[in-house]
């Protein structure tokens, strides 16, 4: 049924005359919700990113440009000054002032907002004039820019005409206006939306800025099963496909009518282990808590065979590190990026010597449409334990119910991927390696793993301005994080995105897909 609603759509506008200017993209997943502020996840805010703006955005290079503010400088260590840009109207009409940037920055420091970690460190955000703001952090915030281009700003007054200013809760399953229409002031309108079957965009006639494509209308798709997704694009059905299945990529570059776009991500992929109960959730172990204990979690690690995972699984399309950032991410040292060796014997006695010489039963939480081939990675894990006499009993299911269990830390085990957005490495320092707290640090530290001395090196890397110091708190940092095994870094993904020929647009190793760099060739 879905494809042939895309192919009707598709059909539709060749009858209008306007097939050049719309592109229909498919995903193996679903943004969740329309609320900017309600899930921390890249397709959720890469699509949402075409609706609405931040007050710094990103070029194709990935870096800084001017989005909602024209200029921004710091006027104190601790200050921040931000020259917002006039004229701009939100898709309603309503116009554009420093008031949307004062709620939106608190909303997203409000109960079910999964951005806090964006803007833990906020003293206050003032408003100087209708069109000049300042934000006043805690500590002296040198990145503050960086961090600024993920969090997207809402129309206050349409927030409260529509009773959503509080952000969408996916932990608890809540849902308000924002969940299903938007009204931001980039270049596309939200036109429908279907949830989990069809997302329609319109371009906005009103931007402020520069389009460079000739986009009129996108269709997005979710199609979860991989061969259905290929017929798709094979068939000129969809025009963009994201991820290609590894083993299709040569076929995809085989075809008359498309192409696959490959190239390296930001995106780490990594296991996390409840380390702060007293007794796991979901394990046969009673009483405690086998991953309080390093040389289980060091256990863990070393039966993972990376390279089977890379070769068989991956097919070669990924980057086994030892570290919770990649190559291309500001602050990524060289010389840690090494895993601990492969040792399957050594792993038995390391559980012997914490007590475990039979090993224990234990639940691994998994996506299977997030990330590039997820749940078989997760299934190759369970397959490498099993080898150390530890059960997985793997629960592999759609983000959709996957995230709100895992961000509720209703979890034992899990897997999970991370770009950081401000291409810096303070961002996992913050949100992943952090203690948690109640105002952001720590979010998506899901198995609350703790070290005070990673949490102090945190706030000097923050307030640093030297890079030759920077870069040595970035790696005493990591060092510690993993010498204490804190989480399990497995391998960077590789982008494989299947591109329509008639179709021209911009890769960038965020993973993002920015609809105003598409263009559809004329005559095609």
């Amino acid at each position: 049924m879905r494809i042939k609603s895309v192919l009707a759509v598709g059909l539709l506008c060749a009858a209008l005359g306007v097939q050049a200017q719309a592109v229909r993209i498919a995903n193996q997943g679903d943004a969740l919700s329309m609320d900017p502020h309600s899930l921390n996840e890249s397709l959720q805010l890469d699509v949402l990113g075409n609706i609405y703006d931040a007050l710094v955005l990103r070029d194709k290079d990935l870096s800084l440009m001017p989005g909602l503010a024209t200029a921004w400088k710091q006027t104190s260590p601790t200050v921040w000054r931000f020259d917002l840009r006039k004229n701009v109207q939100f898709h309603d009409g309503t116009p554009f002032t420093a008031d949307d940037v004062l709620f939106s920055m608190a909303r997203t420091q409000a109960d079910g907002s999964d951005m806090k970690s964006y803007t833990n460190d906020f003293k206050a955000v003032r408003k100087v004039d209708s069109h000049t703001v300042e934000i006043e952090t805690n500590k002296p915030f040198p990145i503050l820019p960086d961090m600024m281009s993920r969090v997207m700003i809402m129309s206050k007054k349409w927030c409260e005409d529509n009773q959503a200013t509080r952000p969408v809760d996916r932990r608890k399953g809540i849902e308000n206006a924002a969940s299903f229409r938007a009204n931001g002031t980039g270049p596309y309108r939200l036109r429908e939306r279907q949830p989990g079957v069809r997302t329609t965009f319109v371009r906005n006639g009103n931007y402020w800025g520069k389009v460079e494509g000739n986009v009129q209308e996108v269709v997005f798709t979710p199609i979860g099963n991989d061969a259905t997704r290929v017929a798709a694009l094979l068939s000129g059905e969809i025009d963009v496909m994201e991820p290609v299945p590894l083993q299709d990529v040569d076929r995809v570059n085989a075809s008359p009518n498309a192409r696959a776009l490959t190239g390296p991500e930001l995106r780490t992929i990594f296991l996390g282990m409840d380390q702060k109960r007293d007794e796991l959730l979901y394990s046969n172990i009673k009483g405690k808590n086998p991953f309080k204990d390093k040389r289980v979690r060091q256990a863990f690690y070393q039966a993972i065979d990376i390279e089977g995972i890379r070769k068989t699984v991956m097919r070669g399309a990924s980057s086994p590190t030892g570290e919770m950032v990649g190559n291309g991410i500001n602050g990524f040292q060289p010389d840690l990026n090494k895993r601990l060796p492969y040792d399957p014997e050594g792993a038995k006695k390391l559980l012997t010597e914490a007590g475990y010489p039979n090993g224990f039963e234990v639940t691994m939480n998994c996506p299977n449409d997030r990330y590039v081939n997820d749940s078989r990675i997760c299934q190759a894990v369970a397959a490498n334990l099993s080898r150390i006499g530890v059960k997985i009993n793997l629960a592999a299911e759609t983000k959709g119910t996957y995230f709100p269990k895992i961000l509720r830390r209703d979890t034992s085990f899990y897997l999970l991927g991370w770009t950081p957005s401000t291409v810096d490495a303070h961002d996992p320092l913050n949100a992943i390696m952090s203690c948690v707290d109640d105002k952001g640090a720590g979010q998506f530290n899901l198995g609350a793993y703790c070290n005070p001395k990673v949490d102090e090196l945190a706030r000097k890397v923050q307030a640093e301005t030297d890079k030759t110091k920077r870069n040595a708190m970035i790696h005493e940092a990591f060092k510690i994080h993993q010498d204490d095994i804190g989480h399990i870094p497995l391998h960077q993904q590789a982008l494989a995105w299947g591109v329509s020929k008639r179709v021209e647009l911009v890769q960038r190793p965020d993973n993002n897909i920015s609809f105003k760099w598409i263009k559809v060739k004329s005559g095609a």
